[in-house]
């Protein structure tokens, strides 16, 4: 086996068990009891699914996936930050 097929390989490994993660985060977010819970589990799934962009990208061989992880990481910060904010305070703008 030669090292490009280790590699991919590899690479195929870490998406499906990237894959079993964003499916125990969508678990957590419908299931979640309270509130923190679900918003923990979005963030998750955020970081899971630019994860598996990040794997996509390396998998093809191509940056248009490293660029989209980057807008979904910038918008599931603000996201984060604002469904925080909402869920202690029950209002967005002070």
């Amino acid at each position: 086996m030669n090292a490009m097929a280790l590699v991919n390989t590899t690479i195929t490994i870490a998406m499906h068990l990237v894959g079993l993660a964003m499916l125990l985060s969508l678990y957590r977010l419908l299931r979640g009891p309270t509130v923190p819970d679900r918003i923990l589990a979005l963030d998750t799934l955020f970081v899971s699914a630019i994860a598996q962009l990040m794997l996509f990208g390396m998998h093809r061989d191509t940056p248009i996936y490293f660029e989209a992880a980057l807008v979904i990481a910038m918008l599931s910060f603000v996201g984060t930050v604002v469904l925080s904010k909402y869920a202690i305070r029950r209002d967005i703008v002070e």
